[in-house]
């Protein structure tokens, strides 16, 4: 999910399309169409935060994707849907409460690409997870991690995917 504050105004969205770009300083891709209000506050403000959804919050992330902030005059998602939430330590943004991760990004301007093709560049000023799901850095092994602290993958029309089963890789040696 993706969330964005300013001027008194705050946000969160599903945000579907997003990617990690770099690690040093560490970057993260978002795309956001030119109709969300998030994206609005995003520009605006400078920044964004990015939570990342364990499975129990599954009806959260189709709500908060399937409605504008513009739809509820006088109020917002957070309020209207009683969202928890926290502060950010760099940003303005709401942390959504219950994710399993959290990044506070500051936007890297690339015009460009934000009106090309709604994709949006942010720097991580500020990073957490929760250790019941990650470790070390990586995601835990699924056969360690209790099914509601997985990462819920929409599908489209309210319908997510749930990691399930892992394989593990190894590498091929020439010969």
């Amino acid at each position: 999910m993706v969330s964005a504050a300013h001027a008194g105004r705050r946000d969160v969205m599903a945000c579907a399309w997003n990617m990690a770009l770099d690690f040093s300083p560490a970057k993260v891709a978002v795309c956001l169409d030119k109709a969300s209000f998030t994206r609005e506050l995003l520009e605006a403000s400078g920044s964004f935060a990015i939570g990342v959804p364990c499975v129990a919050q599954a009806d959260l992330v189709f709500t908060v994707g399937s409605i504008s902030g513009r739809e509820l005059p006088g109020q917002d998602k957070f309020a209207a849907f009683g969202i928890a939430h926290h502060a950010a330590s760099v940003i303005d943004a709401p942390l959504v409460a219950g994710c399993i991760g959290w990044l506070e990004c500051r936007l890297i301007p690339e015009p460009h690409l934000q009106q090309a093709h709604d994709l949006f560049i942010g720097e991580a000023v500020a990073a957490w997870v929760d250790e019941r799901a990650f470790e070390g850095g990586k995601f835990r092994p699924l056969d360690d991690t209790p099914p509601a602290w997985r990462t819920p993958h929409h599908l489209g029309a309210g319908n997510f995917v749930v990691p399930g089963a892992q394989l593990k890789a190894r590498a091929q040696t020439s010969g």
